[in-house]
């Protein structure tokens, strides 16, 4: 029976031999095909790292931001805090009330210098401006002919009101 166990412990140590010398190989041939991949990874990587030299140079596309922004933390619009555009009187701007319409973007006017004129709305307003009676507007006077003016400016409603508020529509257009 001796005999026997050294015979099976023979067996054992050689297929522990065989097994390391087989793992030895497999351990070679993952490294040799682990080189091989990376020999081919390493020129794609050399080609992404040029082109991305490339995009360095690009400017870059600004990221929108995500979600909603927070009113908690904005001021609320006061008197003191709301901005709007005034007449300019050095280059003759004055205010005026549309009265009536008589077609084509013109219209009849009541100036703050008690003056009725006929206010013409220019071409590149024409679209983007929509006047109706009663608003308030900022008008320029022709040099040329006193009796006509060109549109400049409409208020909003809210706009209006906080100029009435703030004591900066004359008494003559005082129609708010």
């Amino acid at each position: 029976m001796a005999s026997s166990e050294n015979e099976d412990k023979k067996i054992k140590s050689e297929e522990k031999v065989s097994k390391e010398k087989n793992t030895g190989k497999v351990e070679e041939k993952k490294k040799a095909t682990i080189k091989k991949v990376e020999e081919k990874k390493a020129v794609p990587i050399k080609k992404v790292e040029e082109k991305k030299k490339v995009k360095i140079f690009r400017t870059p596309i600004p990221k929108k931001k995500k979600g909603k922004k927070s009113k908690k933390n904005q001021p609320q619009p006061d008197e003191a805090n709301l901005r709007v555009k005034l007449p300019y009187r050095p280059k003759g701007e004055i205010f005026a009330v549309a009265e009536t319409f008589q077609g084509g973007s013109r219209l009849q006017l009541i100036c703050e210098d008690g003056e009725r004129r006929m206010g013409r709305i220019p071409g590149k307003l024409r679209r983007r401006m929509w006047v109706r009676e009663n608003d308030l507007l900022i008008v320029v006077p022709w040099s040329f002919q006193d009796s006509k003016a060109d549109v400049k400016f409409r208020y909003t409603p809210t706009q209006t009101s906080n100029l009435k508020r703030s004591g900066k529509i004359p008494e003559i257009l005082d129609i708010y």
